[in-house]
């Protein structure tokens, strides 16, 4: 159980990353950090040594004042994470609270749900962890050195809080490699069943949480679907449908609904669900460009389109590729919508900001000829 040293260790970063730590922004690049930031004095005297990985250092900005306490990380290029900006104690306490907060909130949004993210990573200051609650049920991902070393404190945090009937690790997401850590599913605490069966929005969908897709279902899109209930009329599209997140909350409104998804698996899932829901949805298991193109080709319209892919850019530097698809995407898309009809239109690529997407989506529908 990692808890803070009662010697901790300095890291001095730059100007700039001190300007982009004022600005807001909870992580701290490796370029920013100066150069002899990532060697540690343990006493005067001494030789210096290496940091220890995951460990929570002293970040001191370029002008050697406390800016605040970190994890830190000696693989990514995310050296540092911001845990807080005082001066003070980081042990269990802490994390309690820090859980205790992310809950409390999660009371006050959280609406008809029974699976939802209780930790949402740096939006609850807990960064690189993510808990999701499904029944009585967690599932944990720790996605840094410095949350992986705290796995007993989670699990004896998460147990005290939620009493549940199991928690499951669910490390099997490749940002891990760039951590130096290995990919990894286990049930960490009590029992878990091979599937179970949550209630969103009014609909039942199956869930595995020790094989399925993230961590059992999409949670960050769960308000995005309620809404697709509301506006999904006539005869409906859903692209990328997965489980059938989309498709089966548009099918209480719309005439007809199409669901597609290049993964059989996930097609196979959806219909299982549109089958407990008693939901009469059709699914495709195919690539969506190519279903989209022949769509286009046999002069094929539709009232409402959904647009959910998985992440086009995974880094910068396929942010330039990852524009020219999510632009071919919305501009087939848009070509198919009748008149009056609806596009809902998703991406979740970190490195596609909301204002590029909107660039991209005005260049889609003057291609389509849209507005």
């Amino acid at each position: 159980m990692k808890i803070e040293a009662k010697s901790i260790s300095e890291v001095q970063i730059t100007r700039k990353g001190q300007q982009r730590l004022a600005s807001g922004h909870l992580w701290i690049y490796r370029s920013d950090l100066e150069e002899s930031s990532e060697r540690s004095k343990k006493g005067k005297g001494s030789s210096k040594q290496q940091l220890e990985p995951g460990s929570i250092v002293e970040v001191v900005g370029y002008n050697g004042k406390t800016l605040g306490r970190a994890l830190y990380s000696s693989k990514s290029q995310i050296a540092l994470r911001m845990l807080t900006s005082r001066d003070e104690i980081i042990d269990r306490g802490f994390w309690k609270r820090r859980l205790e907060m992310a809950l409390a909130l999660r009371k006050q949004v959280v609406i008809d749900a029974e699976a939802y993210r209780v930790v949402h990573g740096e939006a609850d200051l807990l960064p690189s962890l993510i808990v999701d609650k499904y029944k009585d049920y967690l599932v944990i991902q720790m996605l840094s050195q410095g949350m992986d070393s705290l796995r007993e404190v989670w699990v004896e945090l998460l147990s005290e809080i939620f009493q549940p009937k199991a928690i499951v690790e669910r490390n099997d997401v490749k940002v891990r490699k760039l951590e130096g850590l290995s990919e990894q599913v286990a049930v960490l605490a009590g029992t878990a069943p091979d599937e179970i069966t949550v209630n969103q929005n009014g609909l039942l969908f199956t869930v595995d949480l020790l094989r399925g897709q993230k961590t059992g279902l999409f949670l960050d899109q769960r308000e995005n679907h309620a809404t697709a209930m509301r506006y999904a009329k006539g005869r409906a599209l859903d692209c990328f449908t997965f489980v059938g997140g989309f498709a089966l909350h548009m099918a209480k409104s719309a005439e007809t609904v199409l669901g597609l998804d290049v993964s059989e698996v996930a097609i196979a899932q959806a219909e299982r669900n549109a089958k407990l829901n008693r939901l009469n949805v059709t699914f495709e298991a195919v690539n969506v460009f190519d279903r989209l193109r022949n769509f286009y080709d046999s002069e094929e319209k539709f009232d409402t389109v959904v647009l959910d892919p998985p992440a086009f850019a995974k880094n910068r530097e396929a942010v330039e590729g990852a524009t020219r698809g999510y632009k071919e995407i919305n501009m087939r898309a848009m070509k198919l919508i009748k008149p009056g009809g609806i596009l809902i239109t998703c991406t979740c690529s970190f490195h596609v900001s909301e204002e590029l997407f909107l660039g991209i989506l005005q260049s889609a529908a003057a291609d389509a000829g849209r507005q």
